[in-house]
């Protein structure tokens, strides 16, 4: 039997890396860039999720051979004019600090009537130092007044999905992972690989 083939997430998320191979099964062996200490970290100065997701994807498959996907995702809130957007990570001002970024979303909502929101993922398929495909998923939903639910990351506790009365942080991932942004990216993937890896 053949060994699964490889698919690289550019990525040093651990979090993002177990989702995705949670989403994916089997069918590839999925790694990060975590397992290859040669990958350089790739600066995102794009302003749009599908920019980002490219310079990574492009970047990293330039020293790995292989499929590399790279994602770049957000929350997009209506009342803050799609903010926080592309720079969701570090919104709070500190790369990657969920409190301060949820912290700062809950100050800016204050006396917001539209609540409204939703995730976009925006991923990417390269090969040798080119983008092969992209892909993009959405989630509509509405941001809550007061944090609720310890799975999940990011913004978890503060989004309800559309159609669901619980954050995504209470419902966890087995539904979580029908629904997000990512899935429904990774759905799009997985069907694009099926037919040419």
């Amino acid at each position: 039997m053949d060994p699964a083939p490889r698919l690289i997430i550019a990525t040093r998320n651990a979090h993002k890396t177990a989702e995705i191979r949670a989403m994916i099964g089997d069918r590839f062996e999925v790694l990060d860039v975590a397992s290859f200490p040669e990958c350089p970290e790739i600066e995102e100065t794009g302003t749009t999720f599908l920019e980002n997701a490219r310079l990574k994807a492009e970047g990293i498959s330039r020293v790995i051979d292989g499929w590399v996907l790279s994602d770049d995702s957000g929350l997009e809130v209506d009342a803050l004019g799609g903010a926080p957007g592309v720079w969701s990570s570090s919104f709070g001002g500190e790369e990657g600090n969920h409190a301060l970024n949820n912290a700062r979303l809950l100050r800016e909502m204050e006396g917001k009537a539209d609540r409204r929101a939703r995730f976009r993922c925006t991923m990417v398929l390269a090969q040798g130092g080119s983008e092969v495909a992209n892909f993009s998923g959405t989630v509509e939903g509405a941001i809550i007044s007061d944090a609720r639910g310890a799975m999940g990351f990011g913004y978890d506790p503060l989004f309800v999905p559309e159609g669901h009365a619980a954050t995504f942080a209470e419902l966890g991932d087995e539904v979580k992972n029908t629904l997000s942004h990512r899935a429904r990216a990774l759905t799009q993937v997985v069907e694009f690989l099926a037919g040419n890896a």
